[in-house]
């Protein structure tokens, strides 16, 4: 905002009456969550700041103030833009099927720009959110069931899916089903659709997995039944794991002594197993003390949705809360070995640029729910 701006009668009151109305709690706990990752990335380094740590402190900074500047943004714009954001974002992942696609790790999934590379599944997480909270809003839980009004939310939530699992990226398709089947359910839908639904997709998955799958995603979900029967091969990362998160006992091995990290016999400890290294420092007490922050990130996030008075805000806010929430859960169970890896981040505690800004960005939608809470919105849904 302007200086000129900021001189007109009240303008400096409406903006102190926005700062106001941040919620500085969950701003207080992002900010602990994020500098604990910053410190267990200094540690998995071997007591440096390069070449991880220092990076995801700065990009934190960056992305926080993002997110303040996008909480004092009127959830109308928002409104606004949720087709043309999940528009965008379909848009991005089209092109990674093109040349300007990344390969990478036995995967496409990224866009070289040159300057930069970014992965346009993370965008949609956000972009599928907003448009579903749109299509919504207005919406009774009568109309929210009804079989032809389910067509155009399937269509949101599949289109992505099929892409993002062609790439292959079988974790940011799960997120993104799972989150849009989690907003389906918020916005209304009986459980007369969603028992049927739960049904047949418990009888596809096998055959999905047996015939469906890439090989590679095949052997995980087979290894995640039984890691011990390839233990230096396909078991190697679930039991490297188990042994760092089970050697963390009560109170932990100390701050930068986990021999699993350091020694480097976790693999990709600075990313999708960084828990299991957090675990292995911080035992018991520690795990559970970061999952309570989490915890209590989750229920600010959803009581934050339930003071909204529009529909658009309620869903939006929690279906960024429920992307989250998913974040944690499937990290969780795949370094504990409750669940195949499939390559979900710790949000803010892996290193990973584009995860925590597309983070960040969602809860900078919380915020200007937050904030923006007793906005006035058109009625009904609309296709712009």
């Amino acid at each position: 905002m302007t200086a000129s701006a900021l001189s007109r009668p009240g303008e400096r009151e409406r903006v102190s009456t926005k700062i106001g109305q941040i919620d500085w709690r969950l701003t207080a706990l992002l900010c602990v969550v994020s500098g604990t990752g910053a410190l267990m990335l200094y540690s998995v380094a071997g007591g440096s700041w390069s070449p991880w740590a220092a990076k995801h402190l700065i990009r934190f900074g960056m992305c926080l103030a993002l997110m303040l500047m996008l909480s004092m943004i009127n959830i109308r714009y928002w409104f606004a833009l949720a087709y043309p954001i999940y528009g965008m974002a379909l848009f991005l992942l089209a092109l990674v099927e093109t040349p300007l696609g990344y390969h990478a790790l036995g995967a496409t999934r990224w866009l070289d720009l040159g300057f930069t590379r970014i992965q346009p599944s993370e965008i949609m997480k956000i972009g599928v959110v907003l448009a579903l909270a749109r299509w919504y809003h207005g919406a009774s839980a009568k109309e929210a069931s009804l079989h032809w009004k389910l067509i155009f939310p399937v269509g949101i939530i599949g289109l992505p899916f099929l892409l993002v699992a062609h790439q292959p990226d079988l974790g940011s398709a799960m997120l993104i089903g799972m989150t849009g089947a989690a907003m389906m359910f918020v916005a209304g839908l009986s459980w007369r659709i969603i028992l049927p639904l739960i049904l047949a997709a418990a009888v596809l998955v096998p055959p999905y997995v047996m015939f469906g799958m890439h090989d590679y995603q095949r052997h995980r979900v087979l290894t995640f039944l039984n890691p011990e029967a390839d233990m230096s091969d396909k078991g190697y990362q679930i039991v490297q794991s188990k042994i760092a998160m089970g050697s963390g006992g009560p109170l932990g091995r100390g701050f930068g002594l986990g021999s699993q990290s350091q020694l480097e016999f976790l693999p990709e400890r600075q990313t999708d197993f960084i828990f299991a290294a957090f675990a292995e420092e911080f035992g018991f007490i520690g795990t559970f003390t970061l999952l309570a922050c989490y915890a209590a990130i989750i229920l600010i996030s959803l009581r934050i949705a339930s003071l909204s008075h529009s529909h658009f805000g309620r869903l939006a806010a929690s279906g960024v809360t429920a992307t989250f929430a998913l974040y944690v859960l499937i990290n969780g169970a795949m370094v504990m070995g409750l669940a195949p890896v499939v390559g979900v981040p710790m949000p803010l505690l892996s290193y990973g640029g584009t995860v925590m800004l597309t983070v960040m960005i969602g809860f900078g939608l919380v915020m200007a729910t937050r904030v923006h809470r007793y906005a006035e919105l058109p009625k009904g849904h609309g296709l712009i």
